[in-house]
């Protein structure tokens, strides 16, 4: 498969060869969805806290006496079983997050890549630049690729102008090739690549 390399004017400067082992194939949407869910999860905060009946405050004294009332014995107000005691197995804070193998992630890639050169989202170019910083220069340059909208920017290594430029762009993104996930892939609208990062992530991948 072949895709045409564009500059920043979107006219065609050259081709690159997108190799079969990487881009081609069968879309294993079980893989995407296994990367992207634990992502998410990575980001959870994990902050929730419940409080059992040890640290519920009161509950010191016995409610009432051991025997003679023809109520059930009790020996603190804070009893699960009780009105305002405390809760049985609730949870506590903890972290979500949890690692996949790294021919999983890998494969995750593959196919969120595949999925989204299929869905004909995907620009090459030949280097992600603006002069100065300027949000207008970044704004004409997406506008000129046709990249309006969620938008995500690939790139071996960022360039600092671009970054700056796009940073008050709403729904625009740059991340290094070596940093990609197939969540950042899938979650967006448009990709626009340098020719230096799908070369990377073909060694990477391939």
């Amino acid at each position: 498969m072949t895709l045409d390399v564009v500059n920043s004017q979107n006219q065609k400067v050259g081709a690159v060869d997108l190799s079969d082992a990487v881009f081609g194939g069968t879309i294993k949407k079980d893989l995407v969805w296994e990367s992207v869910v634990r992502e998410n999860a990575s980001e959870r905060r994990g902050t929730h806290a419940t409080k059992n009946r040890a640290l519920v405050s009161g509950g010191g004294k016995k409610p009432y006496k051991q025997k003679g009332t023809g109520r059930a014995q009790a020996g603190s107000s804070r009893s699960p079983l009780w009105r305002k005691g405390g809760t049985v197995f609730g949870p506590q804070p903890r972290s979500y997050t949890y690692q996949l193998p790294k021919k999983v992630e890998k494969g995750a890639l593959r196919a969120a890549l595949q999925s989204r050169l299929k869905d004909g989202v995907v620009t090459i170019v030949d280097e992600i630049s603006v002069g100065e910083v300027k949000t207008k220069g970044a704004v004409e340059f997406l506008k000129r690729l046709g990249a309006t909208g969620k938008t995500l920017l690939v790139d071996v290594q960022l360039n600092e102008n671009f970054v700056l430029s796009a940073r008050n762009i709403v729904g625009v993104r740059m991340v290094r090739s070596g940093r990609l996930t197939a969540r950042d892939v899938m979650n967006t609208g448009r990709i626009v690549a340098t020719r230096a990062a799908v070369e990377r992530l073909q060694e990477v991948l391939g």
